[in-house]
């Protein structure tokens, strides 16, 4: 995944009105509002293109803290395909409804969803 800065800059403006975030999770923000459906990217895929390289733990703990913040969550998954254990169910299931493939537990050809 990776995006052009006219189009991440543009995404950033959309996702600045949501009051309470740090600079860090309007930026992680702005990666997964341009997530489309079936597109499945990993927590450091994330952490690189919203400019915080080596940063995927924190994703994935901004992911697990703020569920409800209107976050595309379940198009996020581990280097591997993993899918996040506390919530793997739910996730395969928003998955496998956008056509994504998932197989005990993980995304299978996780390269062609990206």
């Amino acid at each position: 995944m990776t995006l052009t800065g006219s189009r991440l800059s543009a995404e950033r403006s959309n996702v600045s009105d949501r009051s309470g975030l740090t600079s860090f999770e309007v930026d992680v923000a702005a990666v997964l509002d341009q997530l489309r459906e079936g597109e499945v990217v990993t927590y450091g895929e994330v952490a690189a293109e919203a400019g915080h390289p080596g940063a995927a733990r924190a994703v994935g703990s901004l992911l697990s803290r703020l569920p409800d913040a209107g976050f595309c969550w379940w198009r996020v998954v581990t280097a591997t395909g993993r899918l996040a254990p506390d919530c793997e169910q739910e996730q395969a299931e928003r998955l496998r409804a956008e056509g994504v493939e998932v197989v005990d537990g993980r995304v299978r050809g996780l390269s062609r969803y990206a």
